[in-house]
């Protein structure tokens, strides 16, 4: 499958390094954890990977291809703060981000099928000005998903979404996985992650300090740790 590599990606803020020579992979058809307590690095590593951010240093190659600036073309991004365009409507932000990123036609039936998995459908016409955070995660989600790229990072998707909107964003993420998606998800709910990853990489102060399935993670603990033990641990 494609693979996605980034290689020693450094990000600084003036005497502050966020991103200290961070390297991991995610390949096609496969979802990835990224692990960590707050301020490790995680935001910061996703919008550096889709191209809002400079880094200072480090790469990022697709299927041996250096992205250069070309990432936004192949790697898109949910971010954890749901913006959205207040004038718009629910459906106006699909039009333009499928306009925006040129998906095939056809994709007015598959923002539909989107809209109604994540309990939309009813808001369809409603303006961004009049959603609730809930609301308008789910309207970046289904505009990002709907943008087709064939790496998609989600940074703490689940925060603010209801029951049965994580539910299906669980079984919708599997089903980008089975079409050979590369899926990276950033979160420091460990559950979350146990019940949907691959596998993970756990970060602590920018840098990546432990990376594998969570068998090979408890692996690191006494024997008899869970996850929990072993990720605080290691951040500690």
């Amino acid at each position: 499958m494609p693979l996605l590599e980034v290689t020693n990606l450094t990000k600084r803020f003036a005497n502050v390094t966020a991103v200290d020579g961070l390297s991991f992979h995610a390949r096609g058809g496969e979802i990835v954890g990224l692990l960590g307590p707050n301020g490790a690095g995680k935001s910061t590593t996703f919008l550096c990977a889709a191209g809002l951010l400079r880094p200072d240093g480090g790469s990022f190659v697709y299927d041996g291809r250096d992205l250069g600036s070309d990432r936004p073309n192949t790697i898109g991004l949910i971010p954890e703060t749901p913006d959205v365009y207040p004038m718009l409507t629910v459906w106006e932000h699909l039009v333009f981000v499928a306009k925006s990123c040129r998906v095939p036609n056809g994709w007015q039936q598959r923002g539909e099928d989107l809209l109604q998995r994540l309990g939309m459908a009813e808001q369809r016409n409603t303006l961004g000005s009049a959603l609730s955070k809930g609301m308008r995660q789910k309207t970046l989600i289904a505009a990002g998903i709907l943008a087709g790229t064939p790496v998609l990072l989600l940074d703490e998707p689940m925060l603010g979404l209801d029951p049965l909107g994580q539910r299906e964003l669980r079984q919708i993420l599997r089903d980008l996985k089975a079409r050979d998606v590369a899926v990276v998800i950033s979160t420091h709910i460990l559950e979350q992650a146990e019940a949907i990853c691959d596998r993970a990489i756990i970060m602590k102060a920018g840098h990546a300090v432990a990376s594998g399935t969570f068998a090979e993670l408890r692996s690191l603990g006494d024997g008899v740790s869970g996850v929990e033990d072993v990720f605080l641990e290691l951040t500690r």
